[in-house]
């Protein structure tokens, strides 16, 4: 029985239908990717699912009683509340009470009045399944590893969006709708929300540009196309192929109706002979022809981003020589050296706070390392991307952004008129007039764009580009940046945007410690995967050695030697069977099942972990022994 089902839905603003006549159903257990261009209507659909809005026509159903929690882009947290404060506040005035009980508690002196209040909000509590909810909240701090005391104005964007989660998991909801959850995490906080939506039992609707959040989480697409909600089952690379052999099929039917349409015109306007054979069926069928062409909305018109390579720089763009710098004797970069030479395509990988946007700075020599020294090549042309937008005047125009007043710009070689040049970003000529404050975070990313590709540069400097982009477009700026034949600076947490662009990619290890290595994130994560399994694996080995006395020293027993024959084969038993209820239990389906069913095979998973590890570990022993 689905969870949510919107029948015949229609909404529009203005002149601009965004839902038509649309279908939507949300079964549960099931993890539905929500795709659409920026400004197609996937936060209007969001809003109606949530019941914020209404549509204009058509039927909203949701089971009764249905529990429904939404984590935005921008989670509204109070600065000055706790942590478990501001989780506890999901649950409402229920919530509130268990805070004051939390805080009571704490702050006990034996007082009769101190007293009397703990009663009353016991019995509130005692009254209302308090203590339930009061064991949720406590659960759930643990589960995501949340400071309980520590207060919102203390914490990172992405602990932010930790304690945001846990707000919205708290009321243990049945239906999770996420808006681009990804923005402005690091790549450990994206994994770590990953698992969380993995064991999250209940439905998920998510947004997201994320192309590798998408594949590994979705088990279906729901795509808003023109007004229309088109579902395609399975992953995300199920559904590109898929949606381009529809648009294919689409575009012949169109070419084929175009023509026949373009017949019978001719045909109507044969003249006075034409019209004493004409029969009236024809001409009924020709009006039938014009009307069906006049409702037809067309494939919205793609991106077209163009870059002007500016002059060819020299070999050497930037050489970094043992230069280091911090604040407040907290290490941003110590003793780095690298050398950037024309056309490499770096990459800055590391946690949100690291020092990746000081790095670049240092490098363009808007500040002055503490030691060492940085050297710039000849002929550099400069293109900076901001991740704060911090270039756009909230005030101007989108027009006067690009063109600084002109209603003509150069690009390249080429005089253009601004509104054609913006039409190319898809703004029309009533957007391009519009001021930058009243843009969306997707729209004021594509004015970036628009201006940073009117200036010739040889190195371009990219902070977190791909936040709010459509994936259409964020597509197109990939493909662009790869054939582009100049150098690159790239920070970024999507990471198939940094598998398909950068060539190689300096990462932040902590302290200050900045590597360097080839390939981009998939290449450095299996690396350091690797090296990850090698310590544990040391570790082990060494625990080993230092549990067997020093002063024996004796050859493995019969019974030893066949155990450690035996252990491999027993281990990739183990590991197949793992991966099997990993992805058993990573299937839409599979919380559908009676709760005894999924309660037995989530037991099976954690019993297969732990005896691998025991196994591991006399492994281990057992070769220790052996040397």
């Amino acid at each position: 029985m689905p969870l949510i089902r919107l029948n015949n839905i229609s909404i529009a603003f203005g002149t601009h239908a965004l839902l038509q006549h649309s279908e939507f159903q949300l079964d549960p257990g099931e993890r539905v990717g929500l795709l659409g261009r920026n400004g197609e209507g996937k936060s209007t659909l969001m809003n109606i699912i949530a019941g914020r809005i209404l549509p204009d026509n058509g039927e909203v159903w949701r089971e009764p009683e249905l529990k429904l929690a939404w984590l935005e882009q921008m989670p509204d947290l109070d600065d000055e509340a706790t942590v478990y404060d501001s989780v506890a506040s999901g649950l409402g005035e229920l919530g509130d009470w268990i805070s004051q009980y939390h805080h009571l508690l704490e702050t006990m002196d034996g007082s009769e009045q101190s007293l009397n209040r703990l009663g009353i909000l016991q019995s509130k509590l005692e009254t209302h399944n308090g203590w339930h909810f009061q064991q949720t909240v406590e659960s759930t701090l643990s589960k995501l590893n949340l400071p309980a005391d520590a207060k919102i104005s203390s914490l990172s964007g992405g602990w932010k969006r930790r304690v945001a989660l846990a707000q919205a998991l708290v009321i243990e909801p049945e239906v999770l709708l996420l808006d681009e959850p990804t923005n402005h995490l690091d790549f450990e906080s994206i994994a770590w929300l990953e698992e969380q939506m993995l064991a999250f039992r209940g439905a998920v609707l998510f947004v997201t540009h994320d192309r590798a959040f998408l594949q590994k989480l979705a088990t279906r697409i729901v795509d808003l196309d023109r007004g229309q909600l088109v579902s395609w089952p399975g992953n995300y690379q199920d559904y590109l192929r898929r949606k381009a052999a529809a648009l294919e099929d689409e575009a012949n039917q169109n070419n084929e109706f175009d023509k026949k349409l373009a017949k019978e015109e001719v045909w109507i306007r044969q003249g006075i002979k034409a019209r004493r054979t004409r029969n009236e069926g024809r001409v009924r069928a020709l009006k039938k022809l014009r009307n069906e062409r006049s409702q037809r909305r067309n494939v919205q018109g793609t991106t077209k981003l163009n870059l002007t390579k500016g002059e060819v720089s020299g070999k050497k763009v930037i050489e970094a020589t043992n230069i280091s710098f911090g604040y407040e004797n907290k290490p941003i970069v110590n003793n780095f050296s690298a050398r950037i030479q024309r056309g490499d395509k770096i990459g800055l990988l590391g946690p949100n706070g690291a020092g990746k946007t000081t790095l670049l700075k240092l490098l363009l020599k808007q500040l002055e390392p503490t030691t060492g020294e940085i050297e710039q090549g000849t002929k550099l042309q400069v293109a900076y991307f901001d991740q704060l937008r911090d270039q756009l005047d909230p005030e101007m125009t989108v027009a006067d952004t690009v063109a600084d007043g002109s209603e003509f710009i150069e690009i390249g070689s080429e005089k253009r008129h601004v509104m054609s040049y913006l039409s190319d970003f898809l703004f029309a000529p009533a957007r391009a007039r519009s001021p930058v404050k009243s843009l969306s975070g997707g729209e004021k990313n594509r004015l970036l764009l628009a201006r940073l590709f009117t200036k010739s540069a040889n190195l371009i400097i990219m902070d977190e580009p791909t936040n709010d982009l459509d994936l259409e477009t964020l597509e197109m700026l990939e493909d662009k940046l790869v054939g582009y034949e100049g150098t690159l600076l790239l920070v970024s947490h999507d990471r198939a945007f940094l598998d398909n662009v950068v060539t190689s990619v300096f990462v932040f290890e902590g302290e200050g410690n900045i590597n360097e290595y080839i390939g981009g994130y998939a290449e450095w994560f299996e690396l350091d995967k690797q090296r990850k399994n090698q310590a544990i694996a040391d570790k082990a080995a060494s625990t080993a050695k230092k549990q067997k006395p020093k002063s024996i020293k004796q050859k493995l027993s019969y019974k030893d030697q066949k155990e450690l024959e035996r252990l491999p084969g027993l281990i990739e038993q183990l590991e197949t069977e793992q991966a099997q209820l990993t992805e058993q239990i990573g299937a839409a389906g599979f919380y559908k099942q009676e709760h005894d069913a999924v309660k037995q095979t989530l037991e099976q998973l954690e019993k297969t972990e732990k005896e691998l590890e025991h196994v591991y570990l006399r492994w281990d022993e057992l070769e220790s022994l052996q040397d």
